[in-house]
C-alpha cells in the first residue's frame, strides 16, 4: 500500500524513480562470465537506504548507556586502585603541587587579579578534572596565555563598566566558556579541534610566549609608566625608552631568573654525567621554582619587615592574601557582563581547547594511551563551570606542569587529588608567607615558564622540510601576534590553516596511471609465492615467473624512479586517480585536468563530424583557411576510462553532476561509439549508490536501443573453504606447526632412548596417528572449492581493484572491436 502511494505521488510530482535505466531495455544478461551458477554464488549488492542511515546514527539504548558510562572514566579503573599506583600518584601529586602554587599566583597577576584567585583556580582544576579525565598526565589550572586573555578582558570591562569587580568578570567568562565547551563535548564533537594544525598551534604558542615574556620585563625590572599589555613591539620600545626608571626590583627579578635557569642547567648536566642519579636531579630541578620563591620571600621579609605598615617597601611585594576561600559565592552572570566580553569569547574558547587537547594528545602518544577529545572537553567545561563557585577564573591544561607530572611517574588521574590537598594546605597555612613574595620574582617565574613554549628553530626547520607552506603560516601567526594582539593572532593562524586546507582540497590534481611489471626482491632474492621457501634467485628461472603489475603515475611525479618506463594501460584506455577526495570544491579542477589530458593523447572517433566550417564550435574553429587539418591519425580513439576511487570516501550532488557532464562530453567526442566508465576501489556504499543513480557501474546503452547481450563482465571471486581461503591457510599453518612439534619430540626421544624398542614403537604410532589426522583434514581434501563473487553482479563496472578494472576494460573493448569487425564484414558482403 505504501509503495503504491509512493509511486502515485512520484508520478504526480514528475519524479523519475528509475533515474537512468541501467541496461536500456532490461535485456542485459550476465554474459560470458568465467564461472557458472554452479560454482559461483550470485551476489546482488543492495543499495543503502535513508532509513538505514537514520538507524545508524540514532543512538540505541545500549549506546546511550555506554555514552553515560564513558562520561565518568574514573569508574573504569578506580576499583582496581592499588598501593603501587598510590605511591606514584603521591610523588607526582606533591611535586606538581609545589610547582603549581607559585606558578598560579604569578599567573593570577597576569590575569589582573589578586594572587589568591590563581590558587582557587588551581585547586578546583586538579580536584574536578580526575572525575572526567582520559589522560593521567594533564594538570588543569591557570596557564600563561589564558591568564593574559583574562587580564585583557578584565581591563577592557573595567574601562566600560567600572562598577563590575574584576573577579566577577573573570568568573562569568569561565562560566560561559565552560558551558560552551561542555556542550561541544557532550554532543561528541571533539573532532573539531582537528581542523587546527600543529603549525597554527605552534605559531600561536610562540607569539603568545613572546608577548607575555616581553610584557613581564617591566615587572621584572620595576619599570612603570606605560601599558605593558600593548602590542609586543610597542612594549619593547617603551622598555628601551624607560630603562632609566629601573628600580631595586631588578636585583631580585634578574637574579631569580638567572637562578631558575642556572639550577635547571646544572641539574641537566649532572643528570647526564651521573645517569644513576638522574631521577634525583629531576626532582631537584622540578622544585627549583618553589625554592627560588621561598628564598626571595625570605630575602623580602628580611628587607621589608620593618616597612609592613607603610608603603615604603624596598621593592614591590604581593601584599595581604586572605586565608581560605573568602571569595566563594554563586557567580554573577548577567546580560551586561556577557555583552562586555562577547567579542573575546571565540578566542577564549579556542585557547582553552587547543592548548589542552594538543598537550593531552602529545603525552598520550608518549605514554602509550589514547585520549578522547570530546571527553576532555567535558572535563575542561565542567571544571570551568564549577570552579567560579570558589572564585576560580578560566583554567585549562598546563604544558609545563603536565610534563613535570609525567616525568615524576604519575600512575593515574587521582594524582590531581594529591595536588589539590597541597594547594589547599597553601591556601590555609601560607597566606602570611605570601605577603612578602616579590612581584619581580613572580615575573621571573612567568618569564621562565613561557619561554619554554617558544618553538625551537630546529622544529621550525623540520616544519620546512615537511611542508614549507606551513612555515609561512607559522611566521605569519607569530608576526601578527607580536604586532597586534594574541586574540588576532589566534584568528589569523586558524584562518590561514583553514585556507590552506581548502586550497589543497580545491586544487587537488589527479594523476594518469600507467602499468609497470615488477618483481618483489629481498636482497638478491626474489619473492615467489609458489615456492615452498618463498624465495628464489634470478638465475636459471623463467623471467615471467613471480611477476605482478603495479600502477604508477605516467609523469613520475610521485617520486618513483623516472628511468622505469611506465606503459600505457591500453590504446584508448585511461586510468585516472583522484589524489585527495572528490567533492564539490575540487570536482571541476579534477575533471578539467582529466579531459585536457585525454584530448591531448587521443583523436576524435569521427574526424568528419563537422561537415562545414560553420558547424564547428567557436572554441574549436579548426585550421585557418588554406591550411591542412592537423593529422592525429597516430593517436588512438577514446574507448574507456578507469577511475581510481581509493582516496574517495564521499561524493555529493555537484561532483556527480560534473561526472555526468564529462561523460556526455566524452560520448560526443567518441561518437558514434560510447565510452565505458570503470570505477575501482569504491570504499563507501553511499558512493556506490550515488554513482549507480547517475548511470555508472554498468555499460552505457547504445543510442539505437540494441540489447547488450554479449558484453564481457569480469568479476573478482574468492574461495569459500578452498585451498586459498583464509580459514584453510590458517588451518594449514596450525597443522604444519603441530607436525613440526611432533617431529621434534620424536627426535628427542630417539636420542635419549635409542635402544628402547617399546619407546620407538610408541613414537611410530604417534607419528602414524598424526599423519592420518592430517591426511583426513579438510585442508588436504581434493574436492572442488566453492567460490563467491566479491562484489555485486548488478554493478559489473565497479571493480575491487585496478587490475580487475583494466582486465574488464580491455576485454570489453576487444569484444566491441570484434563485433564491429563482424558487422563491417557483413556490410561488405
Amino acid at each position: 500500500m505504501a509503495t503504491s502511494i509512493g509511486h502515485v505521488l512520484a508520478k504526480v510530482l514528475g519524479i523519475k524513480l528509475n533515474y537512468r535505466e541501467p541496461t536500456g531495455t532490461g535485456g542485459l544478461t550476465r554474459g560470458e562470465s568465467a564461472f557458472s551458477v554452479s560454482t559461483a554464488d550470485t551476489y546482488v549488492e543492495e543499495e543503502p537506504t535513508a532509513l538505514e542511515w537514520i538507524q545508524h546514527i540514532t543512538p540505541s539504548p545500549r549506546g546511550i548507556a555506554n555514552w553515560a558510562y564513558h562520561l565518568f572514566p574514573f569508574t573504569h579503573w578506580i576499583t582496581r586502585y592499588n598501593a603501587q599506583w598510590l605511591f606514584g600518584d603521591l610523588v607526582a601529586g606533591i611535586t606538581v603541587g609545589c610547582v603549581v602554587v607559585p606558578q598560579s599566583m604569578a599567573y593570577a597577576k597576569l590575569a589582573a587579579l589578586p594572587v589568591e584567585f590563581g590558587l582557587y583556580s588551581s585547586f578546583m582544576g586538579v580536584l574536578i578534572y580526575w572525575f572526567f579525565a582520559t589522560s593521567k598526565d594533564i594538570t588543569i589550572g591557570p596557564v600563561a596565555v589564558m591568564s593574559l586573555i583574562v587580564g585583557n578582558v578584565v581591563l577592557k570591562v573595567k574601562k566600560t563598566n567600572p562598577e563590575l569587580a574584576p573577579n566577577v568578570v573573570a568568573s562569568a567568562l569561565a562560566i560561559i566558556c565552560g558551558a560552551i565547551i561542555v556542550f561541544i563535548g557532550l554532543i561528541r564533537m571533539g573532532w573539531i579541534v582537528e581542523f587546527i594544525s600543529l603549525a597554527a598551534i605552534s605559531a600561536f604558542m610562540t607569539g603568545s610566549a613572546l608577548n607575555i615574556a616581553v610584557g613581564q620585563v617591566p615587572n621584572l625590572m620595576g619599570i612603570t609608566g606605560f601599558d605593558t599589555r600593548a602590542a609586543t613591539y610597542k612594549v619593547v620600545i617603551n622598555i628601551l625608552k624607560h630603562l632609566g626608571r629601573t628600580k631595586l626590583d631588578a636585583a631580585t627579578g634578574l637574579t631569580a631568573l638567572v637562578m631558575l635557569y642556572g639550577i635547571r642547567a646544572i641539574c641537566n648536566l649532572f643528570a647526564k654525567r651521573v645517569p644513576s642519579r638522574a631521577k634525583m636531579f629531576f626532582f631537584i630541578s622540578t622544585l627549583r621554582t618553589a625554592f627560588v620563591i621561598l628564598l626571595y620571600t625570605l630575602i623580602s621579609y628580611l628587607v621589608n619587615r620593618h616597612h609592613r605598615p607603610t608603603k615604603q617597601n624596598k621593592f614591590v611585594i604581593t601584599g595581604p592574601v586572605p586565608r581560605g576561600f573568602k571569595h566563594a559565592a554563586v557567580p554573577t552572570v548577567t546580560k551586561t557582563i556577557i555583552k562586555s566580553f562577547a567579542s573575546e569569547l571565540p578566542a577564549s574558547v579556542i585557547v582553552l581547547l587547543i592548548e589542552h587537547i594538543a598537550i593531552a594528545k602529545s603525552f598520550g602518544r608518549i605514554n602509550n594511551y589514547t585520549i578522547d577529545p570530546s571527553q576532555e572537553m567535558v572535563a575542561i567545561g565542567v571544571t570551568n563551570l564549577l570552579g567560579p563557585f570558589l572564585g576560580a577564573y578560566p583554567a585549562t591544561g598546563s604544558f609545563s606542569r603536565t610534563a613535570i607530572k609525567s616525568k615524576a611517574g604519575v600512575r593515574t588521574p587521582f594524582a590531581g587529588v594529591i595536588t589539590a590537598l597541597v594547594v589547599l594546605l597553601a591556601i590555609y597555612a601560607l597566606p602570611a608567607v605570601f605577603f612578602y613574595i616579590p612581584s619581580s620574582a613572580l615575573a621571573a617565574v612567568i618569564i621562565h615558564a613561557v619561554l619554554d613554549l617558544i618553538t625551537p628553530p630546529n622544529t621550525v626547520y623540520q616544519f620546512w622540510l615537511i611542508s614549507p607552506l606551513e612555515v609561512v603560516i607559522f611566521f605569519a601567526g607569530v608576526i601578527v601576534t607580536i604586532f597586534t594582539t594574541i586574540e588576532i593572532g589566534v584568528y589569523v593562524t586558524v584562518a590561514t590553516s583553514a585556507a590552506l586546507l581548502l586550497f589543497r582540497v580545491a586544487k587537488a590534481r589527479g594523476r594518469f596511471l600507467g602499468k609497470v611489471t615488477v618483481h618483489s626482491v629481498v636482497g638478491d632474492h626474489h619473492l615467489d609465492g609458489d615456492r615452498k621457501d618463498g624465495y628464489g634467485t634470478f638465475d636459471g628461472r623463467d623471467p615471467n615467473e613471480g611477476l605482478r603489475n603495479i600502477f604508477l603515475p605516467m609523469s613520475h611525479n610521485d617520486g618513483s624512479n623516472p628511468e622505469v618506463a611506465v606503459e600505457s594501460p591500453y590504446p584508448g584506455i585511461f586510468i585516472y586517480r583522484f589524489s585527495e577526495g572528490y567533492n564539490y570544491p575540487n570536482a571541476n579542477h579534477y575533471l578539467d585536468f582529466m579531459v585536457a589530458g585525454i584530448f591531448k593523447q587521443t583523436r576524435r572517433t569521427n574526424p568528419n563530424s563537422y561537415g562545414r566550417p560553420g558547424d564547428r564550435p567557436w572554441n574549436d574553429p579548426g585550421p585557418r583557411r588554406g591550411q591542412l587539418a592537423y593529422d592525429h591519425s597516430d593517436r588512438p580513439t577514446l574507448k574507456a576510462i578507469i577511475l581510481d576511487f581509493s582516496s574517495v570516501n564521499n561524493v555529493d550532488v555537484t561532483s556527480i553532476q560534473h561526472l555526468i557532464d564529462v561523460r556526455n562530453q566524452l560520448d560526443r567526442y567518441a561518437a558514434p561509439s560510447k565510452v565505458d566508465w570503470h570505477i575501482a576501489c569504491i570504499n563507501n556504499r553511499w558512493t556506490r549508490r550515488a554513482l549507480a543513480t547517475a548511470g555508472f557501474g554498468y555499460p552505457t546503452p547504445p543510442d539505437d536501443g540494441v540489447v547488450l547481450d554479449r558484453w564481457k563482465p569480469i568479476f573478482s571471486v574468492a574461495e569459500i573453504g578452498g585451498d586459498a581461503s583464509a580459514a584453510t591457510v590458517a588451518q594449514r599453518r596450525d597443522n604444519e606447526l603441530r607436525r613440526q612439534r611432533t617431529q621434534d619430540v620424536e627426535e628427542q626421544r630417539s636420542k635419549s632412548i635409542a635402544h628402547d624398542n617399546i619407546a620407538h614403537e610408541t613414537g611410530s604410532t604417534s607419528s602414524s596417528d598424526l599423519a592420518k589426522e592430517l591426511g583426513t583434514s579438510q585442508v588436504y581434501s581434493k574436492r572442488g572449492a566453492k567460490v563467491a563473487v566479491v562484489q555485486g553482479l548488478n554493478r559489473p563496472l565497479f571493480h575491487i581493484d585496478l587490475t580487475n578494472a583494466l582486465q574488464s576494460a580491455i576485454a570489453n573493448v576487444e569484444r566491441r572491436q570484434e563485433i564491429e569487425g563482424k558487422d563491417l564484414g557483413t556490410k561488405l558482403i
